[in-house]
């Protein structure tokens, strides 16, 4: 059986593999949502892990801790355990020891494994040598089959139940940890690859938690006159409801809380959370703007994959939109689980951890859900008079044109490819959809892209009034070449 795990402190996920589809593993003992975050607590005996922590956060504070993972390093952790405090990597391989333990027991048999991890661990090779170390010890000493680690945002556009994207289009992978946001841009050619990465610090989902506790605490305290606040055991029900909230499609929410003496409720609409979460979208909103312009994009060509954590904030994509970014993949639940597991099918389990492959990019087939199909084009001569047809200055599309002067070679393709003429969007399934016209001497030479017999394509001379067709599928569109007289271009004639 082959196993994935996403290594996401906002909740570790796992997905097996059967036959050639992935699916979700309810680990045991995860709690009543399915969730198992990256928290732990101390009680003075034993450690506790996932939601049972996490649920104690605001009651003992000080024996929880919920950084490890981010940080995933030998310093000492906040955690006070006799005889000294454990490192941050050591309550890290307690909590991947209680989580794989929990994993057996529900789906048992695992001769494969890969760990799709955040996009940080793999920012530079430093970083990468030692949170990748770190792991690998830990994959050791449990003695797991593990066969790959692969960067979680590249595993996550792996997962067959995800929707359909476009290849020639770069795609923004945005997600949420409990500490950071991550941005990945990802490229789809010849294979599936990260190309460039941005680590939001602060950005994370607990700093927006407490955000929105803080203001909804305080609205409450207006409304009911009671301070929740005051108490450890009621702040915790507070988070834990606001959590509940944000994380829900609900459009109204009730807030209740029930004291020794009274109870008292607040009820709140989703308008209001949208409100308070404003300044935390938009924080990313222009981080993400700030990226793609860092990195030549447009963000009208680019997709921007939004993970199950990132869609918490509803307003996300509207704000996005507002920008200038129309085109968005919507990944499914534990995208990076499944992906994981579809790429560990693929490879072999080493007998020396240190050959463990770590991974940014894979083969394009893995992306089941790329779009891929036919397309051809076609010349069809305009109609001639007897007379020779002038040079065409001009190519036309849906009733706008570009210019042919001053270049060597002008592009039409699918948008994405950076195309001087760029396709309707219907084209948008034909991932490779590119042809190049030369300029040689003083014309316009096309050559047919079909495949010939003698494997020689022909070339031909464009001239005024040739129409190129292009086809996929069952759309079409044509690019008609015209002569323009500088008087009839400059308005003057």
């Amino acid at each position: 059986m082959t196993h994935g795990i996403e290594l996401c402190d906002a909740n570790f996920q796992a997905a097996r593999l059967e036959g050639e589809e992935p699916h979700l593993i309810r680990i045991a003992g995860s709690g009543a949502d399915a969730s198992f975050p990256g928290f732990a607590l101390h009680d003075g005996g034993d450690y506790v892990f996932g939601q049972p922590a996490e649920a104690a956060w605001f009651v003992q504070p000080r024996k929880v801790v919920h950084t490890f993972w981010s940080k995933l390093n030998h310093d000492s952790s906040t955690l006070v355990v006799p005889p000294r405090s454990p490192s941050y990597s050591e309550v890290a391989y307690y909590f991947l020891r209680n989580f794989t333990t929990r994993l057996a027991q529900t789906a048992p048999g695992a001769t494969r494994m890969a760990l799709a991890v955040p996009g940080v661990y793999l920012r530079d090779q430093t970083t990468e040598e030692e949170k990748i170390g770190l792991l690998l010890g830990m994959a050791s000493d449990l003695k797991l089959p593990l066969a790959g680690v692969v960067d979680m945002a590249t595993a996550a556009l792996c997962d067959p139940r995800g929707p359909r994207f476009n290849p020639a289009r770069p795609v923004l992978v945005l997600d949420l940890h409990l500490h950071t946001a991550e941005l990945s841009l990802v490229v789809s050619a010849e294979k599936l690859e990260r190309r460039a990465f941005l680590h939001f610090p602060q950005s994370g989902l607990l700093e927006l938690l407490k955000h929105l506790t803080a203001t909804m605490a305080n609205r409450f305290l207006r409304q009911t006159s009671f301070d929740v606040m005051e108490d450890g055991r009621l702040e915790q029900e507070f988070y834990n409801q606001t959590k509940a909230f944000l994380t829900s499609d609900d459009p109204d929410f009730r807030y209740t809380l029930n004291t020794t003496k009274r109870g008292y409720e607040m009820a709140v609409k989703r308008e209001q959370l949208v409100s308070d979460s404003q300044a935390f979208a938009e924080n990313l909103v222009q981080m993400l703007l700030k990226f793609t312009q860092n990195h030549g994009l447009s963000p009208g060509l680019c997709a921007v994959a939004l993970t199950e954590r990132s869609i918490w904030l509803r307003q996300l994509e509207s704000r996005l939109r507002a920008v200038g970014f129309v085109r968005f993949i919507r990944l499914p639940h534990g995208a990076a689980a499944a992906g994981a597991a579809m790429i560990a099918a693929r490879l072999k389990v080493p007998s020396d951890l240190s050959e463990v492959p770590v991974l940014k990019s894979h083969a394009s087939e893995l992306s089941r859900n790329r779009m891929t199909q036919r397309w051809e084009v076609h010349l069809h001569r305009g109609r001639r008079s007897g007379q020779p047809a002038p040079r065409p200055t001009h190519a036309l599309l849906d009733g706008l044109g570009r210019a042919l002067a001053g270049r060597s070679r002008f592009s039409i393709g699918v948008q994405g490819l950076a195309a001087d003429l760029p396709l309707p969007d219907d084209f948008n399934h034909a991932t490779d959809c590119s042809l190049a016209l030369q300029h040689e001497g003083q014309g316009w030479w096309f050559t047919d892209p079909s495949p010939t017999e003698s494997g020689v394509s022909p070339r031909i001379e464009i001239e005024s009034g040739d129409r190129l067709q292009f086809r996929c599928g069952e759309h079409t569109a044509e690019i008609l070449f015209a002569h323009c007289p500088p008087a009839a271009v400059n308005g003057t004639g």
